[in-house]
């Protein structure tokens, strides 16, 4: 996959910039200084266009969960990428209007993703779902602090890069 390279004023697109709308259920939406929208000025995606993006599985517990779960999505970054997003941090917004800020700097160091499966199944609204932003928890311990755990927002509906 070509990744989106912004040098001065020239942008080289790449596949992900022509992302076209949605046609099943929006899963996400990534609204504000959104380079590559496909509706509106905004970038809308769903389940097949997610997981059409570079994606990682994480096995980890969490402190919301019981045991160790296999959760599957999209890179964080791989989303941001697509929106052709460039920002310092985003906020993140749940659909119950809970919201948090992320460094950008977070998805350079780690591989968050953007949950959309547990353990193959897709994560329903009363698991966290439908989109989750999950760290790795069990691979990076230092992870497990209070910062981490209220960016590690669920029931994620939208991305706002300001």
């Amino acid at each position: 996959m070509l990744l989106s390279v912004v040098i001065g004023t020239a942008s080289l697109s790449s596949p992900a910039a022509s992302l076209p709308p949605p046609e099943g259920e929006v899963l996400l939406r990534v609204t504000g200084n959104v380079a590559n929208p496909n509706v509106g000025q905004e970038l809308h995606l769903d389940r097949e266009q997610m997981m059409s993006l570079p994606t990682r599985v994480i096995e980890t517990s969490t402190p919301w969960t019981e045991g160790v779960g296999r959760f599957e999505g999209p890179l964080f970054r791989a989303v941001l990428e697509a929106a052709g997003v460039e920002s310092e941090q985003v906020r993140v917004s749940a659909i119950n209007e809970y919201e948090a800020e992320v460094p950008v700097s977070d998805l350079e160091r780690y591989d968050v993703i953007l949950a959309i499966q547990r353990d193959g199944e897709p994560i329903a609204v009363r698991d966290l779902g439908p989109v989750f932003v999950l760290y790795p928890f069990d691979a990076h311990p230092e992870l497990l602090n209070e910062t981490i755990r209220h960016r590690s927002v669920w029931h994620v509906g939208s991305i706002h890069a300001p």
